[in-house]
């Protein structure tokens, strides 16, 4: 297990591919949120599924992280209209992976939760100002296509 938390800002995650999104937020983020309790497959399928997994972690990889298998913990921050597709809370089947509703800035809702974790964070976005805030409380960041390629890798196996 990587013992980091993983924290998704699904907004600039999801938006990183033009599939549509635009369309349906809430179904938007439904199909991240099934693509990312993928991580949690068996422990025999999983080491099938990620193996180079730890080439696509450059910038993380002097943390020790091999992303052979999921995170300690996933949060999922959503806001806007894309909060309808998910409700907020732990996963019912998968507790560790974590749905938080942003009230207000979705931008803020992630660096509430840098501050609620214990242990190292790892931040998923490709917003600069976010990304300085991440990197102003200790926490790594990588970007969307970090994410992506894991969840494709895993697909295409």
């Amino acid at each position: 297990m990587d013992e980091r938390t993983w924290i998704v800002d699904a907004a600039n995650v999801i938006g990183a591919r033009p599939d549509g999104w635009w369309r349906d937020r809430a179904g938007a983020a439904l199909r991240l949120h099934q693509r990312l309790s993928e991580l949690w497959l068996p422990e025999h399928r999983r080491c099938e599924l990620y193996p180079r997994a730890s080439e696509l972690d450059p910038d993380t990889s002097h943390q020790g992280a091999h992303h052979r298998a999921p995170p300690a913990q996933l949060v999922v921050v959503l806001e806007g209209v894309a909060r309808a597709g998910v409700p907020a809370g732990p996963d019912p089947t998968i507790a560790r992976l974590v749905v938080v509703h942003a009230v207000g800035s979705g931008d803020d809702a992630v660096v509430d939760q840098i501050h609620r974790q214990v242990g190292p964070v790892l931040v998923v976005t490709a917003d600069r100002e976010l990304r300085r805030r991440v990197a102003a409380t200790g926490a790594a960041s990588v970007g969307p296509g970090w994410l992506w390629a894991l969840l494709d890798d895993a697909r295409s196996r």
